[in-house]
């Protein structure tokens, strides 16, 4: 992935690819800069600012050609290499986000779950398997996996991360309301629902 691409137009390409995987769904060859930006209520000079950074040319009067714009967008944020992950809590959230199957689409392989309920061990969601936390490092190891999605109660989070860290997990993308204490080689995602949440409803 780019490095110089702001984590602000990352989110705007990620919307791009959505709407271009719909418009390629519906059989729609070419798309405008002001048909992206009417769908997401923003300025249509951006869309083609941010299309700029892709080395996609399209035409004035004609548009983007659709499929050679969503395979620019996969090719500039990484897509086309997949990365393997770990959910690390087989709770309400975990389970949910194993039966996601377009995080595919997006390059991530989420390879199954973990958790310390004896209960769920063993029991697969998705076709994906649930196995004991006590194992993680041996099967981090013996997958190759880079990534953690963190989704254990909040009280359990950092205990959690420092199992993770110690597995040579180097990425964790944290779902829990915990803010996590990790050394300076391991990088936090962190997904605020609730603030997200309450940015959405704060002018209601």
């Amino acid at each position: 992935m780019n490095k110089h691409i702001s984590e602000k137009v990352i989110n705007r390409l990620t919307l791009y690819h959505c709407i271009l995987q719909d418009f390629i769904s519906r059989g729609t060859q070419h798309i405008s800069s002001k048909q992206i930006a009417t769908l997401l209520h923003i300025d249509d000079s951006q869309v083609r600012k941010d299309i700029n950074l892709l080395n996609n040319s399209g035409k004035s009067r004609v548009g983007y050609i659709v499929k050679d714009l969503k395979k620019s967008i996969e090719t500039t944020l990484g897509f086309a290499k997949t990365k393997k992950a770990f959910i690390i809590g087989a709770g309400n959230l975990g389970m949910a986000l194993a039966k996601y199957d377009n995080f595919t689409s997006y390059g991530l392989n989420i390879i199954g779950l973990f958790d310390n309920d004896k209960s769920k061990i063993g029991a697969k969601i998705n076709s994906k398997p649930i196995m004991d936390i006590n194992d993680l490092q041996k099967f981090t190891k013996e997958q190759g996996v880079e990534i953690a999605i963190l989704t254990v109660p909040g009280e359990f989070a950092q205990k959690t991360a420092e199992h993770i860290i110690n597995a040579n997990i180097k990425y964790i993308w944290n779902f829990t309301p915990t803010v996590l204490d990790v050394p300076s080689d391991v990088q936090v995602w962190n997904e605020n629902l609730m603030g997200n949440f309450l940015q959405f409803t704060y002018t209601i």
